[in-house]
């Protein structure tokens, strides 16, 4: 799977990212931090991997900042993504089926290796729900965010 990948900086699971994204054999689109020639401050970061989402270029992006919360706002201000800060493996399963949730957010300071390693497990092996209520929700945040 190609995924896009954007930190603010390079400190707390940072490091470990990439290295675990590979380990799970997918193709990596670096931002920010990882990338000498982008800013690394998590707005501009976070949106790069989630317009690459958006324009199709990846399957899906993860992003991390401090917090994870900044990263999660500009990620899901990008049109048609769903970002989802997940602080541990139930909630990023969730966010996958009844979310259907197409970036992933983390925080550098919170997430530890081995929540990472199972963060990032039930993410990739996550789908999303085809219960009805399920797919209605994912619809009407669709047009939530289409102008009225």
């Amino acid at each position: 799977m190609r995924i896009s990948l954007a930190a603010d900086e390079l400190t707390g699971i940072a490091a470990e990212l990439p290295e675990e994204l590979h380990r799970g054999g997918h193709e990596l689109l670096l931002h920010g931090a990882y990338s000498d020639d982008e800013r690394d401050d998590w707005a501009w970061a976070s949106e790069r991997a989630a317009r690459d989402v958006a324009d199709g270029l990846v399957d899906q992006a993860v992003v991390a900042c401090w917090t994870g919360t900044g990263a999660s706002i500009a990620a899901h201000k990008v049109s048609g993504i769903r970002a989802a800060l997940c602080g541990d493996a139930p909630t990023a399963d969730g966010a996958r089926r009844w979310n259907d949730a197409n970036v992933l957010a983390l925080s550098l300071r919170l997430t530890s290796p081995a929540q990472l390693q199972q963060i990032l497990g039930v993410w990739f092996e996550g789908a999303p729900s085809e219960e009805p209520a399920d797919l209605a929700n994912i619809e009407h945040a669709r047009e939530i965010e289409r102008p009225s």
